[in-house]
């Protein structure tokens, strides 16, 4: 596949979830979080496989340096999702009452 095709592409998905992202309402953005976690551990999980094809290409060497990336911003977007999902959990237990 053309290179071009594939970072038009990509831009192109940026764009579109920008744009929708943008419409929810802010009291939506945390419990939204925990469900991107998963996406965000596909591309983790694609990262991995374009890293493996990199190596039939040509230069295999931009290719895994470009997967590389993809997986630490991944890993990244994962640890700080369930970050902020704990922290949100958190807010919603009972206080426990120190006087009776």
């Amino acid at each position: 596949m053309n290179p071009f095709i594939l970072v038009l592409v990509f831009i192109l998905s940026t764009v579109v979830g920008y744009f929708i992202i943008k419409k929810v309402p802010s009291l939506l953005h945390t419990p939204l979080m925990s469900g991107m976690n998963a996406l965000s551990g596909i591309s983790i999980l694609g990262a991995m496989v374009a890293m493996g094809i990199s190596y039939k290409m040509d230069e295999p060497i931009v290719g895994q340096i470009i997967a590389g990336i993809a997986i630490i911003l991944a890993a990244i977007n994962v640890m700080g999702g369930f970050g902020v999902t704990h922290r949100m959990l958190r807010m919603f237990n009972k206080k426990k009452s120190t006087s009776k």
